[in-house]
């Protein structure tokens, strides 16, 4: 009985580690272990008119419960945006724990 008990100790203190064990929960051009905040560009066209801003993102904690709408057509609604310039992205991760995802959509 004693082994059994020790056995589903080391197990659950094993599931904890390798659940908190720092993985990127978000997507993103760099790597961060500890943590993480990027900004990078996704796509461009050669207007330059960028007068309205709109931004929609999505969370995820533990990489187990996720919840939002980082969508382009989210943040062009957001921003009251209806033709697009450019489309940037914003990735955030502590620890593994606690993950952000937006897009930025730029445009008039």
């Amino acid at each position: 009985m004693k082994q059994i008990k020790v056995a589903l100790t080391l197990a659950g203190i094993s599931v904890a580690a390798l659940s908190l064990s720092a993985c990127q929960i978000v997507a993103s051009p760099l790597a961060g272990t500890i943590f993480n905040e990027t900004k990078y560009g996704n796509i461009a066209t050669a207007e330059t008119a960028t007068t309205k801003e709109g931004k929609a993102c999505a969370s995820s904690v533990l990489g187990w419960v996720a919840t939002g709408d980082a969508s382009i057509v989210a943040a062009k609604a957001n921003g009251g945006i209806t033709k697009v310039t450019s489309v940037d992205h914003y990735a955030k991760n502590v620890l593994g724990i606690f993950g952000e995802w937006c897009t930025i959509v730029k445009g008039s």
